[in-house]
């Protein structure tokens, strides 16, 4: 595994980062911490050390916005942990694929023949 998909596989893998992410998709303006730490369970300085881990991972870019910092979701590195996955994805579903006929060819080799009397 490219250490690009590790380190976003280790963003997502924290709730609260899964759900600022979220949010931050859902808001194509971007959001302020201070905004994300409204709805959430943790503090405010939390939320802001979250996001930078998002941030070090491609997932979101903060820009300046007059005193306020404002987060936004960014999808590349996204998109590559994603096709990492479907590659996985697809040799697995022929591996298994070829698994199963192994077993149907199997069975049916073995199958009684029946004679009649």
């Amino acid at each position: 595994m490219s250490d690009d998909v590790s380190v976003v596989f280790a963003a997502l893998s924290d709730v609260t980062r899964r759900r600022l992410f979220e949010q931050l998709l859902e808001a194509p303006h971007g959001r302020t911490a201070t905004e994300l730490a409204e709805d959430a369970s943790v503090s405010r300085q939390a939320i802001v050390k979250h996001l930078q881990l998002l941030a070090n991972a491609g997932l979101a870019v903060a820009s300046r916005d007059g005193r306020e910092v404002r987060y936004r979701a960014t999808t590349d590195a996204a998109q590559k942990a994603s096709t990492w996955l479907s590659v996985r994805a697809s040799a697995w579903d022929r591996r298994l694929a070829a698994l199963e006929k192994g077993v149907r060819d199997a069975q049916g080799a073995q199958a009684p023949t029946s004679r009649r009397h």
